[in-house]
């Protein structure tokens, strides 16, 4: 995966979401002195990993810089109901105006990692990854693939730009199997990856005849995962992928597949319950 300049993209989602929570002027904290100061504390209502710190930290530096914020864990830690994350001491507003986006970034990623972090539990001990995909919030996409990784995971192309994944659509448009992987292999750069979707063994056949060496098997049952993990025997990548669910995901990492990409670790999350309080 291509991965931007991390401070670049922290910055720029902690701006867009004040900006959609400010706009012209947070109207309640005017109410309070401008040259107030205050303490605050983060607390944990639930268990999970905690993830997005920095996106937090931003939120409240854009709108003062001077703030002061120390944390007492980190992300990647497993956290408890009742837990003290971070203190806060800035200014009033600042503080004010920076809570909501501050936590909604955090518990949004912290949910991310903790979803993750599950799956990943699951298949200890098996030689497989866990991937994501492109299923993520908008504007939230390497945000949320960093959480990913915090959580354990791996992650797939972070879009269109740095990875071909070629679809039945693809096929269906190039003629073939061995046409579309003979355009992929002659336009992909060094480095790039190439992924092809198969539905069936024929098409598992095909795409290994045609060089194919990244494979998607879409939608195969267990029994159609491990004959295709078997007649592969090595000479491609194989990644199961739809319909997986945690509770068939042992079984699935059993039939001896390299990587199970899952949809869910990004799009069907939970947000941690957070709260920051004024001491």
């Amino acid at each position: 995966m291509a991965i931007l300049d991390l401070a670049f993209i922290i910055g720029q989602n902690a701006h867009n979401a004040l900006t959609e929570d400010i706009l012209s002027g947070d109207l309640t904290a005017q109410l309070l002195p401008e040259t107030a100061t205050a303490r605050a504390q983060v607390i944990t209502r639930q268990s999970g990993i905690l993830c997005g710190t920095q996106w937090f930290d931003a939120c409240f530096m854009s709108l003062d810089p001077a703030c002061k914020i120390t944390w007492q864990a980190k992300d990647g830690d497993t956290i408890h109901p009742g837990q003290l994350l971070c203190e806060l001491n800035g200014g009033t507003r600042a503080l004010l105006t920076g809570e909501r986006s501050a936590l909604n970034l955090l518990q949004t990623l912290s949910a991310t990692a903790t979803r993750t972090r599950r799956y990943v539990d699951v298949v200890t001990g098996l030689n497989v990854k866990i991937m994501d995909t492109r299923k993520t919030l908008p504007g939230l996409r390497h945000a949320q693939k960093y959480a990913v990784r915090t959580g354990g995971g791996y992650n797939q192309r972070a879009g269109l730009y740095d990875g071909i994944l070629i679809k039945e659509n693809h096929i269906a448009a190039a003629g073939s199997i061995a046409a579309v992987l003979d355009a992929a292999f002659k336009l992909a750069p060094v480095g790039v990856s190439i992924q092809i979707e198969v539905e069936n063994m024929m098409q598992l056949d095909e795409a290994l005849d045609a060089g194919a060496k990244l494979i998607l098997l879409d939608n195969f049952d267990l029994d159609a995962l491990l004959a295709a993990v078997q007649h592969t025997a090595g000479r491609a990548e194989l990644e199961a992928s739809g319909g997986i669910t945690l509770a068939g995901l042992r079984e699935i990492a059993e039939t001896g597949v390299d990587r199970i990409s899952i949809g869910a670790l990004t799009k069907d999350i939970d947000a941690l319950d957070l709260s920051m309080r004024m001491i």
